[in-house]
């Protein structure tokens, strides 16, 4: 007696052996927890960051009588910001040269081409990527703020005390996971878009070292628009307590607007992964 099997269609195979995007998130997550440098990199990060906001707070009191008055006066309006702000650049250096090498390391070893071959439609391996690297900097940025925070506020307590409690401080803190977070994605992006490690490398630190700085000389009203709406410095509003003379936007309206800029890069990311070979 013969057995009659019915032929699977190729739609039906490629569901079965389609992986989740779960498992995507699994297999990414293995990815970056096996690279010890990026491990080793996020701690460091986490260890200088309080290390650079102690010698921060403790040099500013030191120097306080030696500083001007209208810097006292915004260290006393903003003293969250001033103990985020010691130990941020150091952070956000570090999370864009981990966003972009991420993604830019495996298309220089080639590992993609396998990413890509399990899951031919290839946006839910940058979107499973970018889920598990954007949570992994979201919890070593609140780590590292919440600690700076607890590292700085007893070293400025004599000349601007602050606590947790005090308006906007919790929300400034909190933030700066936030920031960071985004910070990291937006790094990602570039990394997906360019795809070669050291010019994306180059890319993102230009853009946040280079011309942020220098979109702020440009006069009138004019530099001071593209100033504020470039995605670091709209960004770095979210890290502090209170607002400062010439700020532009809110705290919420400049995360916002760091985010629209992480997803259109993003996006643009997805629609070259889609079209361009591995």
């Amino acid at each position: 007696m013969t057995t009659l099997t019915a032929p699977v269609s190729a739609s039906a195979a490629g569901t079965q052996h389609r992986p989740s995007f779960g498992r995507l998130m699994l297999s990414e997550w293995t990815k970056i927890r096996s690279v010890r440098s990026t491990v080793w990199s996020l701690a460091i990060l986490v260890v200088v960051s309080l290390i650079f906001t102690a010698l921060f707070m403790q040099m500013g009191v030191a120097n306080w009588d030696k500083t001007d008055p209208a810097q006292q006066a915004e260290m006393r309006l903003d003293p969250t910001g001033t103990i985020l702000g010691s130990g941020i650049l150091l952070s956000q250096l570090a999370v864009c040269v981990l966003g972009v090498m991420v993604i830019a390391s495996e298309y220089s070893t080639g590992m993609i081409r396998a990413s890509l071959l399990a899951v031919p439609k290839r946006v839910p391996v940058l979107a499973a990527k970018g889920a598990v690297f954007g949570l992994l900097v979201l919890v070593v940025g609140e780590v590292t703020a919440f600690g700076s925070f607890l590292v700085g506020a007893p070293l400025l307590e004599e000349k601007a005390p602050v606590a947790l409690g005090d308006p906007g401080v919790l929300r400034a803190v909190a933030g700066t996971g936030l920031y960071l977070a985004l910070l990291g994605l937006f790094a990602l992006a570039v990394g997906a878009i360019i795809r070669h490690t050291a010019a994306s490398i180059t890319g993102v630190i230009g853009f946040v070292l280079v011309l942020t700085p220098m979109a702020a000389l440009l006069p009138g009203k004019v530099g001071t628009y593209v100033h504020a709406y470039l995605p670091t410095q709209a960004g770095f509003m979210m890290t502090q307590q209170q607002a400062r003379v010439g700020d532009v936007l809110g705290p919420w309206q400049g995360i916002g607007v760091l985010a629209l800029w992480t997803a259109a890069l993003l996006a643009v990311a997805a629609v070259l992964l889609r079209r361009r070979d591995a």
